[in-house]
């Protein structure tokens, strides 16, 4: 995902690394680290991660344009929110598309989105099989 370069500069990175870190549990890749230019957040697995790139153009888009993790269960979805709530409420930037559910017979898929300096929102959420 591209970004400004200025958001990957130190205070940046260390802005969407406390976001990202403590609402997500993400970690930043510091091996894959170029000030201005790379950031790698590993995402649960080192095969699962989300790379920003610094631009001179950088990506633009609809606020509900998104990127999806899934997780185990409700309360873990649940426990996501209330990270993303407490961190709102010291920092507006976060914003937050609260729990929905769309039901599809067999398969209900609850979600929340959560979107903080970068240009995508991350979807989380949980499939519950009936």
């Amino acid at each position: 995902m591209s970004v400004p370069h200025d958001l990957l500069a130190e205070d940046g990175r260390k802005q969407l690394a406390g976001f990202y870190s403590e609402v997500f549990g993400w970690e930043v890749l510091d091996v894959m680290t170029e000030d201005r230019n790379r950031f790698v957040f590993g995402c649960h697995t080192v095969e699962q991660f989300v790379f920003l790139h610094g631009d001179e153009q950088p990506m633009e888009c609809p606020r509900l344009d998104h990127y999806g993790f899934s997780v185990g269960t409700e309360v873990e979805l649940d426990a996501i929110l209330a990270k993303a709530r407490s961190y709102k409420e010291r920092d507006d930037r976060v914003d937050i598309v609260e729990k929905f559910t769309e039901d599809y017979g067999p398969l209900s898929i609850t979600a929340i989105y959560v979107g903080y300096l970068l240009p995508m929102m991350a979807e989380i959420q949980w499939w519950e099989y009936k």
